[in-house]
């Protein structure tokens, strides 16, 4: 560990994410097509300096899809560093059940999607990267549990 120039030590500064995971009457997620990506994803994004996760995850919802809805409780935190990218902590939190009217009002507000769908848990390795695999089958586990978890690249720690 090496010093920072004032004598104290380094300090983590992740990248921080949050997004919301929604469901249909089925019980399917929710995933969203960026535009500027070769995945789908969750509605949601980089949180702002001084934003909270939570009023992120809001503001990203409402700019991404054009849905300003309750958002639940915090499903997941995940700490997923990429290489490349360096650390990140993503927070997934419960969107709850999207009815039709709700899925009615959906629009693409700011150009980064251009596709949304619901998707079956034993499809979504169809249309994602194995670690957003993971993270959505803890936060989705998690939510059935009722409680909230800690992971590390989508799984959480033993012991």
């Amino acid at each position: 560990m090496t010093a920072a120039s004032d004598g104290r030590p380094p300090m983590a500064r992740p990248r921080v994410a949050a997004a919301a995971l929604f469901f249909d009457r089925a019980g399917r997620v929710m995933l969203v097509h960026p535009t500027y990506k070769d995945y789908w994803d969750l509605p949601g994004g980089l949180v702002e300096p001084g934003e909270s996760p939570r009023a992120g995850c809001l503001r990203e919802v409402s700019e991404e899809i054009g849905l300003t809805v309750p958002i639940g409780g915090l499903l997941i935190v995940d700490w997923a560093p990429v290489e490349g990218e360096g650390d990140k902590m993503l927070f997934v939190f419960d969107g709850g059940e999207l009815d039709e009217d709700a899925q009615a009002r959906i629009a693409f507000v700011d150009g980064e999607l251009d596709e949304w769908r619901f998707v079956a848990a034993d499809q979504l390795d169809r249309y994602t990267i194995p670690r957003l695999v993971r993270r959505l089958h803890t936060a989705m586990a998690a939510r059935g549990q009722g409680r909230a978890v800690y992971s590390e690249h989508g799984v959480e720690p033993a012991g």
